[in-house]
């Protein structure tokens, strides 16, 4: 079944130099428990696909429709995990995984065992009573995670997370997501500029082009499951990995 279908959507922003055409004609479908990522130069409209599905703004042309239902808002099955964790400095771990739960008028209370049980999920068990500062920047995105889930939404959201990480957090980080992924089985739209980690993860991947941004390539990762760090090495992610930065090579660099 298909969780999301984006169907001929457009995106075009009115500035101070006229309309700028972020998106164009762009479809693609996510099916239920399916990890796709979507991998793209700067400013191709990959963050803005983000805000669309998760019906923070809408399509100039064309229609979202999630479970079903044309996107027309915010939903409450849907979580999302940005770049940047933005925790709140003076909030405890814990109430920071909370905060959508306050946010959509329920009972917190009812939440805090579920926020303890994310959190043990996330690695993070026995930082509950922490503030952020005394996270590392790896340990933040935990938490962030951890607060996208909180809700038990079908759908998640992914805007490039692994951006602010150094290398060796990055690679643990991977593991980690694809781990989350296969115990909660939530499909997952997840926004990245990494060749590696676009294959790592993904059960396809989408190639947009640079701006206005449309889906060049559907690309299926046909690597057995569960992904290891020997993974890296195989021939066939190289293969695959290959062909994806083949795609943004100038033309004058090809064959």
């Amino acid at each position: 079944m298909d969780r999301l279908i984006v169907d001929d959507v457009a995106l075009v922003y009115a500035t101070s130099r006229g309309p700028l055409t972020a998106l164009e004609g762009l479809d693609f479908r996510v099916r239920d428990g399916e990890f796709v990522s979507v991998l793209g130069p700067s400013g191709c409209g990959k963050s803005t696909l983000l805000k669309l599905a998760s019906g923070l703004i809408m399509p100039t042309r064309g229609r979202l429709t999630l479970a079903g239902q044309v996107v027309t808002g915010p939903r409450p099955d849907v979580g999302i995990v940005f770049q940047q964790p933005t925790l709140l400095p003076w909030r405890r771990v814990i109430d920071n995984v909370l905060v959508p739960i306050r946010a959509m008028g329920r009972d917190v209370k009812a939440y805090r065992d579920k926020a303890r049980e994310l959190l043990e999920l996330v690695g993070l068990k026995g930082f509950e009573d922490h503030y952020p500062h005394e996270l590392s920047g790896g340990m933040q995105q935990r938490v962030g995670i951890a607060r996208g889930l909180i809700h038990d939404p079908a759908m998640l959201l992914m805007d490039e997370p692994f951006a602010a990480l150094d290398a060796m957090t990055r690679e643990t980080m991977m593991d980690e997501i694809q781990r989350i992924w296969s115990t909660t089985g939530k499909s997952v739209l997840f926004i990245t500029h990494s060749i590696p980690e676009a294959v790592y993860l993904s059960d396809r991947v989408l190639v947009m082009s640079p701006r206005p941004g449309r889906v060049i390539e559907e690309l299926a990762i046909d690597l057995p499951r569960p992904r290891t760090v020997a993974t890296l090495d195989d021939p066939r992610f190289v293969a695959l990995a290959s062909h994806l930065r083949a795609q943004f090579r100038p033309k004058e660099d090809m064959p």
